[in-house]
């Protein structure tokens, strides 16, 4: 490619005028370390953008643009769009479009603002009379209220000492605010990774006389530890799942319509109430509306229901209702939405470990969506 070719492109891409065709041609062109040298100078010199480049990571870029372009649904984008939109739009998230756009002068002084989420604290709560925050900064041993050890908290992992008890079993909540997420290891080895907004109660020890029951509120990851002889059974307030040793997501949000399960690996079974039991397969999800008795089973892209234990924000098919409900509880903030006419709107959208102030100025630009922001509180024009 020559020179004068390959600054065309990349002005193309910097403005979004890019086809699709474009864009994979300068993906391509980028793979090159001598290229990523050239591309970093250019933009330096043209755009003024310094902070970006500055921090610029060559090798990285090239493994995201390789990655990237071989996904589906990467990039927040509108169904009516053309697909150079949503190639332009993943190659601005891989080097770092947040940055660029801050440094615009196109933007607004409310823009500029930063968000300010509240900062809640994680609960561990043991029966109705004992409770403590977790601080997930810290390394110690965890009590309970007659300071006998039942655990260890490592930072955001909390890991209960392995044991089975033939006495009475006492039981644990942990409770998760808006904006953190947590993991946990139970007595049995079983592991649960705890999203923001979720509540999960649990015995210290389980019994050895019995299965192991646990209480979901919320959303949760689990890996169960296998043991045949004590089925596990995560307990919902519509469906309950029951499984020996597997991994499967659910999905219990009090505001959802509906509780779902996603198998990732294993066998699980979901009942409801004394209703037959429907077995998943790896791959299914299995749903049940609130207020019906019927569970329906369908072939998912289990990533898409999985990724937000990475960290990842990922919306298949959402209204933008549904979408600012999931960024409350993922940053702890709250949404006035004054622009009825979007709480309709169908999007397509992933971010992987962005600031919300990405987010947000992916809406703006991409679909004119107006905002301000008061600290903790952000509202939709």
């Amino acid at each position: 490619m020559t020179v004068k070719k390959s600054e065309q492109l990349i002005v193309k891409f910097i403005t979004n005028q890019a086809s699709k065709d474009e864009i994979e041609e300068l993906t391509e062109w980028l793979k090159e370390d001598e290229n990523q040298i050239v591309f970093k100078d250019f933009v330096k010199t043209n755009y003024a953008i310094d902070t970006v480049m500055n921090n610029f990571d060559s090798a990285e870029v090239r493994k995201q643009l390789s990655e990237k372009m071989e996904q589906e649904n990467n990039v927040f984008y509108k169904r009516r769009f053309s697909s150079y939109y949503k190639y332009a739009a993943i190659l601005i998230v891989a080097l770092g479009g947040f940055y660029f756009y801050k440094n615009s002068n196109n933007l607004t002084a409310s823009k500029q603002n930063t968000v300010i989420p509240r900062e809640d604290a994680i609960v561990l709560q043991s029966g109705n009379k004992f409770s403590q925050d977790i601080d997930s900064s810290e390394i110690k041993n965890i009590t309970d209220s007659d300071g006998n050890i039942i655990g260890k908290l490592e930072k955001n992992r909390l890991v209960y000492v392995h044991s089975l008890t033939n006495g009475k079993a006492v039981y644990n909540t942990l409770r998760i605010p808006y904006g953190k997420k947590f993991e946990v290891q139970l007595s049995d080895g079983t592991i649960v990774y705890l999203n923001a907004g979720t509540s999960l109660t649990y015995p210290v020890q389980f019994l050895e006389n019995q299965n192991r029951q646990v209480s979901l509120t919320g959303e949760a990851y689990f890996e169960v530890s296998k043991d045949k002889q004590h089925p596990f059974t995560v307990n919902t307030q519509e469906v309950n799942v029951e499984v020996l040793g597997t991994k499967f997501n659910v999905n219990t949000y009090n505001e959802s319509i509906s509780t779902d399960v996603v198998l990732v690996e294993g066998k699980v079974s979901l009942y409801k109430d004394d209703k037959e039991k429907v077995f998943l397969k790896p791959g299914f999800k299995g749903s049940n509306l609130k207020g019906q008795t019927s569970i329906t089973t369908e072939q998912v892209n289990t990533d898409y229901y999985t990724d937000w234990v990475k960290g990842s924000l990922v919306f298949k098919n959402e209204s933008f209702g549904q979408i600012i409900r999931k960024l409350e509880r993922h940053y702890n903030v709250t949404f006035i939405n004054q622009n009825k006419m979007l709480e309709k709107e169908v999007f397509n959208a992933r971010f992987d470990n962005e600031p919300i102030e990405v987010v947000l100025k992916y809406f703006s630009d991409s679909y004119k969506i107006d905002y301000d922001i008061d600290r903790d509180k952000i509202r939709i024009k």
